[in-house]
């Protein structure tokens, strides 16, 4: 992550948790952006870690859309210079509107510009918003740029339509399907053993993963630092089964995903990510093994049809 941009150029701020960078939150970066490179300054999107709620409601852990390494490579996508990861403290949590907005706007960012939606809320109890914003704006010499709302969207929605298994609904609203990143750990390879090898994906605690399923999407495997970088960068089509395989009892919860046509694949510590598509159906217990080998071909047919 970038570091603080103290000492260095003035810059365009957008400033936000952005967990999901969702299509709300990319009209606002993107317009950062774009009032950056129209006064050729740097645009630094300002963000936080841990999510706010987990300081503010100890013990709640809202479902995280995006880690923070995806998070950030979506804003340097969106055309972002730097990132600056403010820690999010309790202390940070009771400094006052004026007080947020000299040092982490004006000292910590300095900024020119902020770039905030019209809900942006701000310094102890959120008891700032955008006017507060605009007067001390005016006290600590730089511009607020407002950008509306898009309707319907927030990464609150979003959860819920991933809990509820619409991950078509949570793709319309983030703008791309939804995804979990974790590393390849073996499991009890049934799959394998019923001539669908599948790559268990051990996921970060507190990410949102869809309801029990099966669903259809993709395999994509994804460099990160100290990990085996093999198959870098391939993706595939990929039959995904969330949950605790009714068929087979005391199986721990999983996101296990088979990627289709290839049963050669050598995953064990990989980091992947798992990107959903649609759902198929929801989890059943099989009377027998047949049973469970003749729906998963017509799921993996049912997902050669959604991913072509």
């Amino acid at each position: 992550m970038g570091p603080s941009v103290q000492g260095s150029g003035r810059s365009v701020v957008t400033i936000g948790v952005y967990d999901g960078v969702h299509r709300g939150h990319q009209r606002v970066v993107e317009r950062a952006v774009a009032v950056a490179r129209e006064q050729g300054l740097r645009a630094v999107a300002v963000t936080f870690e841990p999510h706010p709620d987990e300081v503010l409601r100890p013990g709640s852990h809202p479902q995280r859309l995006t880690s923070l390494r995806r998070r950030a490579e979506l804003l340097t996508g969106l055309g972002v210079d730097e990132i600056d990861v403010v820690e999010f403290t309790l202390g940070l949590s009771r400094t006052s509107p004026a007080d947020f907005a000299q040092s982490v706007l004006g000292e910590r960012a300095r900024a020119a510009v902020v770039v905030v939606g019209e809900d942006f809320v701000f310094g102890q109890g959120a008891s700032g918003d955008v006017e507060t914003l605009r007067m001390l704006g005016d006290k600590y010499d730089f511009e607020v740029d407002v950008v509306p709302m898009l309707d319907g969207v927030s990464s609150t929605a979003i959860r819920e339509r991933i809990v509820a298994g619409d991950v078509e609904g949570a793709a319309a609203a983030l703008g791309r399907p939804h995804r979990v990143e974790g590393v390849v750990v073996r499991g009890y390879q049934r799959g394998r053993q019923l001539g669908f090898p599948t790559a268990n994906v051990e996921t970060p605690q507190h990410t949102a993963i869809p309801a029990d399923g099966v669903y259809a999407g993709w395999l994509e495997c994804v460099p990160v630092a100290n990990l085996p970088a093999l198959y870098a960068g391939e993706r595939w089509p990929a039959a995904i089964s969330v949950g605790t395989n009714p068929t087979f009892e005391g199986v721990p919860r999983t996101v296990e995903a088979y990627a289709l046509d290839r049963d050669d694949l050598e995953l064990y510590g990989v980091h992947v990510a798992v990107e959903f598509a649609a759902r198929l159906r929801g989890n059943t217990r099989f009377e027998s093994i047949e049973a469970l080998i003749e729906q998963i071909h017509a799921d993996v047919a049912a997902t050669r049809r959604l991913t072509r």
